[in-house]
C-alpha cells in the first residue's frame, strides 16, 4: 500500500505535526517516498456516533442495503466509528467493509411486551428472564447491551406515565451477568423513576437521561457513569406528546422533560458527569447529523474543545480505541480551518481517513 502523508495541527493536543500512515496505520516517524495528500489544516480523530441504530429506518427494521447507505451517511459527516445501540439487523457484514465505519454492536433492545417500539427488541414476558437474555445478548454483540429501562406503561389508562421496566434485584443481577461476561450495559431511560435502580446496578452508561435530579446527577459523577444525551433526538419529544391526547399525564411529561432538557443536561456537565455525543440516528432521526449533535451539546453548556471531543477522541477513549498516537489505526478527519473556532467547520471535511485510505 502506498505511504500517504498529512501536516496540520493534531487535536486534541494542538501540536502541528507530520503525519504518515503505513499499512492503515499512524507512523510519526517519515515514510519514504510518501504522498502528501494534504499540508496544512486540522487533523481530527474519527468522529463516533455514540447512540446510533444501524438497520432501523421510520418504519422499523430495513435491510442490509439501506443499513449500508445509512452507514455511508454517517461514514460522509465524519463518523469513522459507531456505538450501534440497538439493531434487529445482524450488521456484522457491514463490520467487514473496508470502506465503512467501524461498528460496535450491542444486538437487540431488551423490553417488555407494549413496553417498547415493536419488532426492534427482545420481549420478555417474565422481567425474571432479563439476567439469561442480558448473557444472550453479550454474546452476541460487540462489549454492549442495550436495556430499555423505562417506557410509558398504558395498561394505566389516561394515568399512563413512564415507568421502569425491571425490578431493581433483577437489573442488579443482569449487570452483574453482562460485567462478567466482558460486556457493558447501557439503558434507555427519558424518566425520573428507573433511574435509581438503574445506577444502583451498577449499570455504565444513561441513554437520553432527560429525567436526571441533582442526586442522580451527583450519583453518576461519583460512579463516572457515561451520559449520551440524543439532545437532537429530544426536540421530538413535543410531536410525541402532541400524538399522546389519549394519555394526558405521559404527554404533560414528555412535553416538561423537553422543556428544561437544557439545564438537566447542563446540570451533568457542569457536575462531571462524561457525556458523549449520540444523533440516535434510525427511527426518527437521520443519520449523518452528528455535528448537529455537537452543536448542541455546545449550546447546553460544554466548551467547543469539549463537544468536538465528546464526539471524538475523548469518546473513542471511552469506547476502548485510539487516537493519532505512533501505531493507532489511521481514522481522521481533515479539515481546512480550525473547528474549535467554529464548530460548523465541521460539516465540511476536506479529507476522511478510514483505515488508512482517503475515502472521501
Amino acid at each position: 500500500m502506498m505511504a500517504l502523508h498529512f501536516r496540520g495541527v493534531v487535536l486534541p493536543d494542538g501540536r502541528e505535526r507530520d503525519l504518515w500512515v503505513v499499512n492503515g496505520r499512524v507512523r510519526t516517524r517519515p515514510a519514504p517516498d510518501a504522498t502528501t495528500v494534504s499540508d496544512r489544516g486540522y487533523l481530527v480523530p474519527g468522529l463516533v456516533d455514540a447512540h446510533c441504530h444501524v438497520g432501523v429506518g421510520p418504519s422499523g427494521p430495513v435491510d442490509l442495503a439501506e443499513a449500508e447507505e445509512q452507514a455511508i451517511a454517517d461514514r460522509d459527516s465524519g463518523v469513522l466509528l459507531i456505538r450501534d445501540c440497538g439493531s434487529p439487523l445482524d450488521t456484522r457484514p457491514l463490520q467487514e467493509r473496508l470502506d465503512l465505519p467501524r461498528i460496535i454492536r450491542a444486538g437487540r433492545h431488551i423490553a417488555r411486551p407494549r413496553r417498547y417500539i415493536r419488532y426492534l427488541g427482545v420481549d420478555l414476558e417474565d422481567p425474571a428472564l432479563l439476567p439469561a437474555a442480558v448473557a444472550e445478548q453479550a454474546a452476541q454483540g460487540d462489549g454492549w447491551v442495550k436495556l430499555v429501562g423505562d417506557w410509558i406503561d398504558r395498561t394505566q389508562g389516561p394515568a399512563a406515565d413512564l415507568a421502569p421496566l425491571w425490578p431493581d434485584d433483577v437489573l442488579a443481577e443482569a449487570v452483574r451477568v453482562a460485567h462478567e461476561a466482558g460486556a457493558r450495559v447501557t439503558a434507555h431511560v427519558f424518566g425520573e423513576d428507573a433511574l435509581p435502580g438503574l445506577l444502583a446496578a451498577g449499570i455504565d452508561c444513561i441513554e437520553h437521561g432527560t429525567g436526571l435530579t441533582d442526586d442522580t446527577i451527583a450519583e453518576m459523577a461519583s460512579r463516572g457513569t457515561a451520559l449520551v444525551p440524543t439532545l437532537i433526538n429530544i426536540e421530538n419529544f413535543p410531536s410525541i406528546a402532541d400524538s399522546a391526547d389519549r394519555f394526558p399525564t405521559y404527554a404533560a411529561h414528555m412535553r416538561d422533560l423537553h422543556a428544561r432538557v437544557r439545564d438537566t443536561i447542563g446540570r451533568a456537565v457542569e457536575a462531571g458527569v462524561p457525556v458523549y455525543a449520540g444523533t440516535d440516528a434510525g427511527g426518527g432521526i437521520k443519520h449523518g447529523r452528528i455535528v448537529d449533535e455537537i452543536l448542541a451539546l455546545r449550546e447546553v453548556g460544554m466548551s467547543a474543545e469539549q463537544a468536538i471531543g465528546a464526539a471524538s477522541w475523548a469518546a473513542r477513549r471511552w469506547l476502548g480505541w485510539p487516537t493519532l498516537d505512533d501505531g493507532d489505526p489511521a481514522d481522521f478527519v481533515v479539515y481546512d480551518t480550525d473547528p474549535r473556532d467554529d464548530l460548523k467547520v465541521l460539516r465540511e471535511p476536506a479529507r476522511i481517513v478510514l483505515r488508512g485510505r482517503v475515502v472521501r
